[in-house]
């Protein structure tokens, strides 16, 4: 019991200093563009199993909005989806349309983001904090040990398989 409580205060504390590195505002020029997913966390099996997996997105940022497309792979077959979100009061926090947001927690813009997704269905409320690089190769970069140690008491973890769908997107919006 005091070990759960130890590492849950742990992970607020670096769930607050991840957040107090990004109190300034989100520069919406610098995070547009190709992200590819290279880690998920969550307490909620579902968030990991499902057969439709995201592998990458573009993001287009105008004025508040922020729009996403996303490729996900599902059972071999790519699939993209558009979505356009709202910026809310907190930079760099976007709600989108079916109870989902998405807040960029951490990044430096040209390697890795770190972001929090959350969305309410049946309801529940989930939450899933996801790992993104610029790399369609590298998963070693600095901002991944970040999301490691932010993560390391979530529970269930995932690292994304490099995937041909993410490839498809960059090369298709080069």
């Amino acid at each position: 019991m005091a070990a759960r409580l130890l590492s849950t205060v742990l992970g607020v504390v670096i769930m607050v200093q991840v957040g107090a590195a990004t109190k300034q505002s989100l520069d919406h020029q610098k995070i547009a563009g190709f992200w590819r997913e290279v880690g998920v966390a969550s307490e909620h099996s579902l968030a990991l199993k499902t057969s439709r997996r995201l592998e990458g997105l573009f993001l287009t940022l105008s004025g508040g909005n922020l729009t996403v497309k996303v490729v996900y792979n599902n059972s071999g077959s790519c699939q993209t989806e558009n979505m356009v979100g709202l910026e809310m009061d907190v930079s760099g926090k976007f709600a989108f349309p079916g109870h989902r947001e998405i807040h960029v927690l951490d990044t430096d813009y040209e390697h890795y983001a770190i972001l929090r997704v959350s969305l309410h269905w049946r309801g529940q409320d989930f939450g899933v904090l996801k790992y993104f690089s610029r790399s369609l190769e590298d998963e070693n970069e600095p901002g991944f040990w970040k999301f490691r140690e932010l993560t390391a008491d979530t529970g269930l973890y995932l690292v994304a398989r490099h995937g041909r769908c993410a490839k498809l997107l960059k090369e298709e919006l080069i």
